[in-house]
């Protein structure tokens, strides 16, 4: 047989276990329905945020952070209430993971060449109680060159192993449907597209030029998930979300369509909890788009006040950057697909962050004069873009001026001047102390004892009408698509699970196909920085099961 093991897709996840596959001198054809410009998959796109656990990044910025505490902060925040059945490898997965984090994680990262930004993000802080979701310290890893810098070692190895004979990789090759024979999957069946020249991102041709039929001992799926394929998303939206949006704006390419999921679960494979998704609250119609309807998320700090689509301010803990899972819940009550923030210049040019490797061109290039530049008066030049040419922003001097262009911007007059003067005053009168039972204030102080919020992300607390601190800023949010949670149930050797929970021989997968691994390892929430780490951890899973199985 010409190839040990077929892998379905060239994303993070896919490379990492290609190369596992490739140390054991295993011979692996790297399948992909994409050009060669997209190679890598949603991780080049990425801000290149990791989990890690007790790192020295964060012991060097005085935070306190233990495996234990990870685990209850994971627990906290997945949810897991399917235990017994859709849950049941998904927690294991987690727990693996967690465990991995906190130990090899970094060293392993760093053995590839991976070097951290040494500031410590502090993502989806939750605001409930210590036992609920969110991060009770900051762990958001930043990785130095953001998502490029993360694919590029694996990219590397790569490319050495198709000097060396161990790999063969064939984009434009679309898979269809996996061949089984005796239960066991012994091959993929599916179409040669037409050669594409399009940039990274940019839809490419569907049209077929002639088939292909290849066989190995096993085929690893790490194809993605349905992040583009909005149909699908509402087929599966959940109901306790309420209804599924009618506007959303697309944080992933339109390739990202969950095709493999389907063709998988014809081969018998089990898709397990197809309900849970993550889509961000935060999202702005990117004004230079690369996709249709290319949607880029906020990373907001703490400070803006945060309005539904009739102007009433949300209530806590729905706060910027807190709980992204309960904050698309509370809107999705509203009746609207989109709400507001209103802040400040001052608060813009602190606490705005666009999430992509794109939209942070100094973290991505390496550049440390371009970082230190963030220092500096006014927002980054990325933001000032937005503001300037993105059609969700406005600026004023005044609240009235700010409100009216608001209600322009929608066509609905949906708000009323006099509520939210009543709201912004209200909640600048609380600034008058430094105490106050303003929770989203308090919570603002309190993150400032932290020295990375403090010296890059929290801006010091101030009224909103303070003229010295202005223009007023109104954002506009829609609700941006990004990933799937749920997936292929697999076990901890990656191996993909039929419908009686028993694996089915020759067959695995990894990454977002497999919601990050067992069909569900983060259960209903995020605590960021886990997807990519979830790609990594995966594929490198069931790439060295894999090597044992062909092996064997």
């Amino acid at each position: 047989m010409k190839y040990d093991v077929i892998v379905v897709g060239a994303g993070l996840a896919g490379l990492v276990a290609t190369a596992e596959l490739t140390n054991a001198g295993k011979k692996v054809l790297l399948l992909d329905q994409e050009p060669e410009a997209s190679l890598g998959g949603q991780a080049w796109w990425s801000f290149g945020g990791l989990f890690l656990v007790d790192s020295p990044e964060q012991r060097r910025m005085g935070i306190k952070d233990s495996q234990e505490l990870a685990w209850q902060d994971w627990l906290g925040t997945a949810g897991f209430d399917r235990q017994e059945d859709e849950d049941y490898w998904g927690k294991k997965w987690a727990e693996a993971y967690v465990n991995f984090a906190a130990t090899e994680k970094r060293e392993w990262l760093h053995a590839q060449g991976i070097r951290f930004f040494p500031v410590v993000g502090w993502a989806e802080r939750g605001g409930h109680l210590a036992e609920g979701p969110g991060n009770s310290v900051p762990r958001f890893h930043i990785v130095w060159g953001t998502g490029p810098g993360i694919v590029k070692p694996f990219e590397d190895k790569m490319r050495i192993a198709i000097d060396k004979g161990l790999v063969e990789y064939l984009p434009r090759h679309r898979v269809d449907e996996l061949i089984t024979k005796n239960g066991a999957v012994t091959g993929v069946r599916g179409a040669v597209l037409v050669p594409s020249a399009v940039a990274r991102g940019v839809a490419s041709s569907r049209e077929v030029i002639s088939g292909f039929e290849l066989y190995a001992e096993a085929v690893l799926v790490t194809s993605g998930g349905m992040g583009a394929n909005l149909e699908l998303i509402r087929k599966n939206w959940p109901l306790r979300l309420g209804k599924a949006p009618k506007d959303m704006i697309t944080g992933v390419p339109e390739h990202v369509d969950g095709r493999m999921l389907a063709i998988t679960e014809q081969a018998g494979g089990r898709i397990v909890n197809r309900d849970r998704m993550w889509h961000y609250t935060e999202g702005i119609k990117n004004w230079n788009p690369v996709w249709a309807n290319h949607g880029i998320r906020i990373l907001p700090g703490p400070s803006s006040l945060w309005l539904d689509a009739k102007g009433k301010r949300l209530s806590a803990p729905n706060f910027p950057g807190f709980d992204t899972l309960g904050t698309l819940e509370a809107l999705r009550a509203t009746g609207y697909d989109y709400s507001w923030f209103i802040l400040t210049q001052s608060i813009i040019e602190k606490e705005f962050a666009l999430s992509g490797s794109e939209q942070n061109p100094d973290l991505t290039g390496k550049s440390i004069g371009k970082v230190l530049q963030r220092i500096l008066p006014g927002p980054t030049t990325p933001v000032k873009a937005f503001m300037d040419k993105g059609e969700d922003f406005v600026v004023a001097d005044t609240l009235p001026e700010l409100v009216s262009g608001m209600n322009k911007m929608t066509g609905e007059n949906l708000l009323k001047l006099d509520d939210i003067e009543r709201q912004v005053i209200a909640r600048d009168r609380e600034m008058n102390n430094k105490f106050t039972k303003d929770l989203q204030i308090t919570a603002l102080r309190g993150a400032r004892h932290y020295i990375g919020d403090k010296l890059v992300r929290v801006a010091a607390p101030h009224k909103l009408l303070n003229p010295k601190k202005g223009p007023l800023i109104a954002v506009r949010l829609h609700i941006v698509s990004r990933k799937t949670l749920g997936g292929l149930q697999t076990d901890l050797d990656g191996r993909v699970l039929d419908l009686t929970g028993n694996p089915i021989p020759g067959l695995y997968a990894a990454g977002e196909v497999a919601g990050f691994g067992g069909g569900g390892v983060h259960g209903y929430r995020s605590l960021e920085g886990t997807f990519l780490g979830g790609c990594i951890f995966s594929g490198r899973q069931a790439g060295r099961a894999c090597a044992n199985y062909t092996r064997a």
